[in-house]
């Protein structure tokens, strides 16, 4: 399970963004939570990824309670979880070659030797081809670079995977796109999913289940609400 119970989080210095808000997903299951821009919905996502500390509450991954955060936090729990940003710009070290981009975790974990291999299964998953794995960010459309984020987040094999707002500044095909590769890693691996979103129809088309932003504030875990 992936499970935030009672959380409270924001920034340095300024009131919360949010407070004590709950959400449970279940192994394998596809969750979309729906709510305007501004809510506290990407907050909330980097707080279930381990990347952002909440002020108070509860967070729990496969069962263990979570007591540490990015770096810090261990390491077999920090790499179960993969995550794709909204913005891949914001998101990509410029420097690199897409191919390089995907393969960052595996370096930064000890295990460059697979990169050969995670390359060869991802990038024709999420429609790289091979000239556009030698390019570097600036030299690759908004499309092509969230495709190589999402293989990134793919590279380590993760338990879960979330999505925050993965689509909201591609168009139509290349969402289709993205949504059937992570659909399709989901239905090797069971891996669970929340996919954070304000596109109601693409969230219920996507997930299983949809709940409301508001929903995960009301105290409880939301899930009464099914779409």
């Amino acid at each position: 399970m992936l499970e935030l119970h009672g959380v409270t989080a924001g920034y340095e210095r300024r009131a919360p963004v949010f407070r004590d808000a709950s959400l449970t997903v279940a192994p394998g299951e596809a969750l979309g939570l729906l709510g305007p821009s501004g809510c506290g919905k990407s907050t909330l996502a980097r707080v279930a990824a381990l990347l952002h500390r909440p002020d108070t509450g509860t967070v729990r991954v496969d069962g263990t309670e979570i007591r540490a955060w990015r770096h810090r936090a261990p390491r077999e729990l920090r790499t179960a979880i993969g995550v794709v940003f909204q913005q891949p710009r914001l998101s990509a070290d410029p420097r690199l070659r897409l191919a390089d981009l995907i393969a960052e975790p595996l370096r930064a974990t000890g295990r460059r030797a697979l990169a050969a291999g995670r390359l060869a299964e991802l990038a024709p998953a999420v429609g790289l081809t091979e000239d556009l794995l030698g390019r570097r960010p600036h030299e690759v459309s908004d499309g092509q670079l969230q495709r190589a984020c999402l293989a990134r987040a793919l590279v380590l094999r993760p338990r879960w995977l979330i999505c925050d707002e993965m689509t909201a500044m591609l168009d139509a095909s290349t969402t289709a796109a993205l949504v059937r590769a992570v659909e399709e890693y989901r239905a090797r691996t069971g891996a669970g999913l929340l996919a954070v979103g304000h596109d109601r129809v693409l969230l219920e088309r996507w997930c299983a289940r949809t709940v409301e932003w508001a929903d995960c504030l009301a105290g409880g875990v939301p899930g009464e609400n099914a779409a």
